[in-house]
């Protein structure tokens, strides 16, 4: 048997050499819950609101990365071990051509008061009713929203949902 045609080709041998393209992104979505059921939004210089998040770094799990996220942005602090992935949301960012997958996360337990910690970047950071949602949401915060509770008025966009399930934690999704 002879070798492959392509064994020998040198432009075959180094197509493998460079990492490819990115073309998706990680990120954490953080629903933050105060003692009254309310989820922590901030409101964004473009005028939309959204829950604090951002992406997964390299080497860094996604419970790790919404506790970074959530200190980096809001001052508040929680540990990797307060933070519950509840789903995976998988979407296309298409003026991107960008594969978006944001991790549904919902944090309980921290430490602190929210404070403008980017304020290049967000006004301010309010507690807010869930049943009172600004109808102006970031699509991604809306979607993450949508997972930890269904039903609640936030815009729709197509997405991909696969749900997590954690040994000792039946039912919940």
């Amino acid at each position: 048997m002879s070798p492959l045609p392509y064994a020998s080709d040198p432009a075959a041998a180094s197509r493998n050499t460079r990492p490819p393209v990115p073309r998706a992104a990680l990120g954490a979505g953080v629903v933050v819950l105060d003692g009254r059921g309310r989820v922590l939004l901030g409101l964004d210089r473009s005028g939309v609101w959204e829950l604090p998040g951002g992406g997964v770094e390299p080497g860094e799990s996604i419970e790790e990365a919404a506790a970074r996220e959530l200190a980096e942005e809001t001052t508040l602090v929680a540990g990797a071990a307060d933070v519950e992935v509840l789903g995976l949301l998988l979407d296309t960012v298409t003026s991107a051509e960008l594969t978006r997958m944001t991790a549904a996360t919902v944090v309980r337990i921290f430490t602190g008061t929210p404070a403008v910690a980017e304020p290049e970047k967000i006004e301010r950071w309010e507690w807010t009713d869930p049943e009172r949602l600004p109808s102006a949401l970031f699509l991604p915060s809306a979607q993450v929203l949508g997972v930890w509770r269904p039903g609640l008025a936030v815009p729709e966009a197509p997405f991909h949902r696969y749900a997590l399930r954690r040994a000792g934690r039946p039912g919940r999704g």
